[in-house]
């Protein structure tokens, strides 16, 4: 909602109430443009301005004598990438343009691009440490912060355990930075760290890594402009991710492609559409399996690629008779006709791709919805060639970086599992004893009736998610898999208005013995508890401020250059962790490998260093070949990649034969010169030249069949069909072991210990001196091998996707047909669904809670929104929170548009107090509420509770004080696009 920070401002616009703050002598228009930041569209909108509202105006600063240097960095927001040119003088950020070069944004940015300068001077930044003390916030030195955290985490550790922390990253980190988080919650002790993965595609990093080997979108935005038909589902691109419409909309144009949306609401997307079809959120599983329903009828096919590449369809096939059409139409609301149309379109006009986002990911059935998706996508055989494929647009700037890294409760940096193999995998790279490393992790008692951990198993067992670490706070202890309760959050960059059930969390902030938000803004973290002490804030820098680099939606790694200092006393990521480490203990033995330099208060590694480390160790997802000196070639030679294949041509230098940011897995040593893998699993290129096959992950057979292809291998290979993953003992049996250099031999004997038998199992993830992928890939195969992808996975809780109702489901006649899975525990926690569940048909809840709330973004507003709506160009552009309410429903409870509502939740007497817009986007029976809010609790103003200063301008009730129970078995996400709730006028 609008809330003036003083109600004087409401006689002008905020935009001219910003002007007259900047203003105070004359100065000519051109110093005031630069010195301001306004471009075009700023001065426009300064046009409409009345008259009234004209102030004398005073730049900063009126010498531009001294010259301007040209910065480059990431955007902050999105995935998709962005360049940013910042124009430095003085050391100051006087000016930013958007790169015309770069083959992802092409000269353009969106509202929240354009005014990330912002992000950097914006006066509601954290300006210098602060503490709570008796309920109020009061200044602090960073040594007297560093002191008093350490102090309290070492006291927390001795009592409860080191699982007492709670370590909650953030996918605003660089690359270094998370990997640095991740390696810091290593040396602690402890599994329990996480970002925001977690709410958006953990369930898509389970399901496609389930399905075909790795967990990201397997294309570009770019190849995008190949593809004829494009399906959006549960993906709001036009407004989460603006400047990859270029792309869309081009490939719309040029090849006439179609462009479908199936989605609960109307959105901007859908106005791009070619078709449009109005789903019942929650129903995704059911809508697939009727297409596919329809493909498998008519024979749509795509079998020889089936055949080839793909084990289980048969089972997929059988599964799908379950939903024929009028079944689905029961369930979806979709009829026959619209599913058939969509489903012979999909399979004959090709290639195809699918998109989507939090609208599928975020449910109880997350990881199987994405299932399905995916073998939409091996049916029609849309996976492994140009314009198909899986295009999964992630949602922060380095969302898949920090993912990548092992911000994550169940692996280590690039995927490597939490087992012994792993743990001595990075010990290895690290140099450190593996013993040593386990000896930091807690021994864990018997509890419930259930057995005793040592701390092996401990160090071996997925943590606790994001979205129940407020459960691991406030159940009884014998409910929480560890030696104790959550005790402690270290938050990094994660808004705390994201996850559903506010109130719960809450309490669980409550009831916390430490509480630590570093962060450039202050957040929901900072902002929504009754802490009276024990609580810190730390104000980091932004990306902007440090080096580093980061990892676009499409695998791409691009560089960024720091543009200024650490504004203020903000001090950034690498520095912290650094100082958090040494008061700690464990700074020597996690630091000792990199290049040290005075930072701004400390010590600190440089970014180049940390990466040149990641490039030792990630050998298992490709992150090897990106080293900085590459990166930074990329970054300035951006004019030399084509702008469809994102390939440099031959004579273009130092990126010569490369793809723009080298997307993993980029193979081998950065000598080693692969080019980078634009598109995942495709055979129809050498993998030298960026081609490959599905990843054999789950054996060679299954039920008397083979899981490795069939005719099917990456054209050049010396081994014409499918094989699995190289080993040196697999060099040996063929031959190729006499291809290895001495040093690459002498590396993996130590790996092996001298001992044959363990020197043949050292696999081309775990060889640290690249020898067996080089080999491997000389002769044209691929270092993980060449298998098949998987329609079924059997290690998964539904091994065949079914539709299960929402916890929250408006139709209880289909939860006695299709109810969600039992209740178990997952992820050292009781997960009670179907309890839940039960309990909401048995008390009729939909008849007092009629109306299905889901929610999505803005295209003026990032994640959390606290750095977004404490940006007064952003600001201006949506000053609400408000619920988006179909006419009929409206009319009926007496709302008008633009009117005061109470939303009313199921769980809790859950409420918000927000504006009405009533609207046909969303269809009768259905709301929508944006998630970047916050700021107001239930009706109450909570302005009072950040620091002075600090307060975003635009405050809001959170749709997630609303948003309910239910967590996906697999990973933990949370039901965050369903449930019920009661609309009424305020």
């Amino acid at each position: 909602m609008l809330v003036k920070r003083r109600s004087t401002d409401a006689r002008r616009s905020g935009l001219a109430a910003f002007a007259q703050n900047v203003s105070a002598k004359p100065v000519d228009r051109r110093s005031f443009l630069r010195s301001s930041g306004l471009a075009v569209g700023g001065l426009a909108a300064l046009g409409t301005v009345g008259a009234t509202t004209v102030r004398r105006a005073e730049a900063g600063m009126t010498d531009f004598s001294q010259p301007v240097e040209i910065k480059t960095n990431i955007c902050t927001h999105c995935s998709v990438g962005c360049t940013v040119l910042a124009e430095v003088q003085n050391g100051v950020w006087v000016g930013q343009e958007p790169a015309w070069k770069s083959p992802i944004n092409r000269g353009t940015h969106c509202a929240k691009g354009a005014s990330v300068r912002e992000l950097v001077h914006g006066d509601r930044r954290l300006k210098y440490p602060m503490k709570k003390e008796n309920g109020a916030w009061v200044r602090i030195s960073w040594d007297q912060a560093i002191d008093e955290i350490g102090d309290k985490m070492l006291d927390i550790r001795e009592k409860h355990g080191a699982d007492s922390a709670y370590l909650l990253g953030s996918a605003k980190f660089s690359n270094e930075g998370a990997y640095l988080f991740r390696k810091f919650a290593a040396f602690w002790g402890t599994n329990n760290v996480d970002h925001q993965a977690r709410i958006c595609h953990s369930t898509t990093v389970a399901g496609v890594a389930n399905t075909w080997g790795y967990g990201a979108m397997t294309n570009s935005y770019n190849d995008i402009r190949n593809s004829k038909t494009i399906i959006f589902m549960g993906s709001n691109a036009a407004e989460a991710h603006p400047v990859s419409l270029q792309h869309i909309l081009t490939g719309k144009e040029t090849n006439r492609a179609n462009v479908i949306v199936i989605d609960p609401r109307f959105t901007r997307t859908a106005a791009h559409a070619t078709d449009y079809i109005r789903m019942r959120p929650g129903t995704d599983i059911a809508v697939i399996w009727g297409i596919m329903w329809h493909i498998f009828e008519n024979n749509w096919q795509d079998q020889e690629y089936i055949d080839q590449r793909v084990w289980g369809m048969d089972q997929i096939r059988e599964a799908v008779k379950a939903y024929p059409p009028a079944e689905v139409e029961r369930i979806t609301g979709i009829g026959e006709a619209e599913l058939r149309r969509v489903a012979e379109t999909f399979a004959t006009q090709g290639p195809a791709t699918f998109i989507w986002c939090m609208g599928g990911t975020q449910h109880t059935v997350g990881t199987a919805n994405v299932r399905t998706y995916c073998n939409l996508l091996l049916a029609t055989g849309n996976v492994g060639s140009n314009g198909s494929g899986a295009n999964i647009f992630r949602g922060h700037c380095n969302v898949q970086g920090a993912t990548d890294f092992g911000l994550d409760i169940g692996s280590l940096p690039c995927y490597y599992g939490l087992s012994e193999g792993g743990w001595r995998h990075w010990s290895r790279v690290w140099e450190v004893d593996y013993d040593y490393l386990q000896a930091r992790f807690d021994e864990v008692p018997a509890k419930g009736g259930r057995d005793a951990r040592d701390r092996k198993a401990n160090m071996e067992m997925a943590g606790i998610p994001s979205t129940r670490w407020f459960d691991a706070t406030t159940l009884d202890a014998e409910d929480v898999d560890q030696r104790d309760n959550i005790k402690a959050m270290i938050v990094f960059g994660h808004g705390g208005n994201t996850v559903p059930r506010m109130g719960d969390s809450l309490k669980g902030m409550n009831a916390l013995d430490l509480l630590v938000v570093a962060d450039p803004h202050p957040t929901t973290f900072a902002a929504l508890h009754d802490r009276p002490d024990n609580t810190y804030l730390l104000p980091i820098s932004t990306q902007f401020e440090c080096d580093g680099s980061r990892t676009a939606s499409n695998r791409s790694v691009q560089w960024g250059e720091k543009v200024v200092e650490p504004i203020f006393e903000s001090d950034n990521d690498y520095a912290v962790i650094y100082r958090l480490a040494e008061k700690l203990g464990f700074a020597d033995e996690m630091f000792k490998n990199y290049e040290m330099v005075q930072g701004k208060f400390s010590m600190e590694p440089t970014a180049e260093s940390v990466l040149r480390e990641i490039n030792r160790g990630g050998w298992s997802t490709g992150y090897t070949g990106q080293s900085p000196e590459r990166l930074k070639a990329h970054m300035a030679n951006q004019d030399k990649f084509d702008l469809v294949t994102l390939r440099a041509p031959a004579d273009a230098g130092d990126v010569a034969g490369d793809f723009y940011g080298l997307p993993w897995p980029c193979w081998g040593t950065p000598e080693f010169k692969h080019p980078g893998t634009h598109i995942l699993y495709n055979p129809n290129v050498p993998v030298k030249e960026g081609g490959g096959g599905f990843r054999p992950r789950f054996g060679l057979d299954r039920d008397g069949e083979t899981l490795l292809a069939e005719g099917s291998y990456p054209v050049g290979s010396e081994i014409e069909d499918g094989y699995p993953q190289f080993t040196y003992g697999i060099l040996q049996s063929l031959g190729w072991d006499s291809d290895l250099t001495a040093e690459e031999l002498a590396t993996i004997q130590r790996i092996g210990g001298n001992d044959p038998e363990a020197m043949a199992n050292v696999s081309w993830s775990l060889d640290l001196s690249g020898g067996i992928q080089r080999v491997a890939i000389e002769h044209g195969c691929v270092p993980f091998g060449n298998g098949k992808a998987r329609a079924v996975a059997w290690n998964l809780p539904d091994p065949i996707p079914v539709h299960r109702e929402p916890i929250y489901s408006p139709r209880p006649d289909l939860v006695a047909d299709y109810p969600t899975r039992d209740d178990g525990r997952q992820f050292r926690v009781p997960n009670i669904g179907h309890t839940m569940q039960a309990s909401a048909v048995e008390r009729n809840l939909s008849e007092s809670f009629p109306i299905v709330l889901t929610s999505g973004r803005l295209v003026e507003y990032e994640g959390g929104g606290e750095e977004t709506r404490s940006n007064p160009w952003l600001a201006e552009l949506q000053q609400d929170m408000f619920v988006e309410i179909n006419p009929a429903d409206a009319e009926a409870r007496g709302i008008s548009d633009g009117g005061w509502v109470w939303v009313y939740g199921p769980e809790n007497e859950s409420k918000t107090r927000v504006k009405a817009l009533v609207t046909e986007r969303v269809a009768e029976g259905v709301a929508f509420m944006p998630f970047h809010f916050a700021g107001w609790f239930q009706g109450e103003d909570q302005r009072g509770n950040y620091p002075e200063g600090t307060d975003p301008i635009v405050l809001g009730e959170s749709v997630n004080t609303v948003t309910s129970y239910g967590y996906d078995p697999v990973t933990g996400m949370h039901e965050g696009k369903v449930t019920l709730c009661q609309i009424a006028a305020a």
